[in-house]
């Protein structure tokens, strides 16, 4: 296997981190989340609050465009993006402590990507989770 193919096939590292966020829902300017839970350069998990699976209106959709600020871990800047929801973890699987959002990063300036990548490295890690198998 090529080392270019490799490159290609590597996914982000994702790093634990717990660090203040406003993330809000586009539409309507909604809370969604407040605290980041890990992150990477191209995205982000984010404990979701204030969505009731009752209202459809507070329904949070896979796509939907999100805007998210978050404080940079080793700093006092925080840094803007637009991001849209790549999954939606409504806390039913064996092993889902809370419900949360899976965020991709659409846009972010690229001095607070530079910024980002900078305090990476002071971060281990992220604990990958086994998959439970899909319920039948």
């Amino acid at each position: 296997m090529s080392e270019s193919f490799r490159n290609r096939l590597a996914r982000p590292i994702r790093r634990s981190v717990r660090i203040p966020c406003q993330v809000v829902r586009e539409r309507d300017f909604t809370m969604v989340g407040r605290q980041v839970v890990d992150i990477s350069e191209e995205g982000m998990l984010i404990r979701a609050e204030g969505l009731n699976a009752r209202q459809p209106r507070a329904r949070l959709l896979t796509g939907e465009p999100i805007i998210v600020s978050f404080q940079a871990p080793f700093s006092r800047r925080w840094i803007d993006a637009e991001a849209f929801v790549a999954r939606v973890i409504h806390g039913r699987r064996p092993g889902d402590r809370w419900r949360g959002l899976a965020l991709v990063f659409e846009h972010m300036a690229i001095p607070a990507r530079r910024l980002l990548h900078r305090e990476f490295e002071w971060y281990a890690p992220a604990v990958e989770r086994p998959r439970s198998p899909p319920s039948r």
